[in-house]
């Protein structure tokens, strides 16, 4: 019997809780629904299931040896209906930099990286159709159609 799931967000363990919250807020819309010196936990208000939170990498919520903040390795996806109006937006206009160029990509995505606090990764997607080497590794009915 499988565990029925009421909710499920990431925790980012990270150096200042504050530039992440702001961060988050100010790019891409979250707003604070719990907030300490210690946590924060975020969603968007137009979409409340998409949930992220914020922790402190210190904090003793979080085991002796794993108190250590996020330094890369960690990619959040944000899909997005146009990703060059994005594009646009956070790295042209609030000057985020880019790690990634924008670019469209065979396995199904139209897509550019930025850098968030302590090295979290965001990878702007809008989802395109994927060429035919692609498609056919997708399982039946999940193939990108975008376009």
């Amino acid at each position: 019997m499988k565990t029925e799931l009421g909710s499920f967000y990431p925790v980012i363990a990270t150096r200042d809780v504050a530039a992440a919250r702001d961060f988050y807020v100010r790019h891409f819309g979250f707003e604070a629904t719990f907030e300490a010196d210690w946590y924060v936990s975020l969603h968007r208000p137009d979409a409340p299931q998409y949930e992220l939170a914020l922790l402190d990498h210190t904090h003793p919520t979080l085991p002796e040896g794993h108190r250590a903040p996020v330094r890369g390795g960690l990619l959040l996806n944000f899909e997005v209906d146009d990703v060059d109006a994005e594009h646009r937006r956070l790295v042209r206009q609030e000057g985020l930099p880019e790690l990634l160029s924008l670019r469209t990509e065979d396995f199904g995505q139209r897509h550019f990286i930025v850098a968030a606090p302590d090295g979290v990764l965001i990878d702007v997607i809008t989802v395109v159709a994927a060429g035919a080497e692609y498609a056919e590794q997708y399982t039946p009915g999940h193939a990108p159609q975008g376009g």
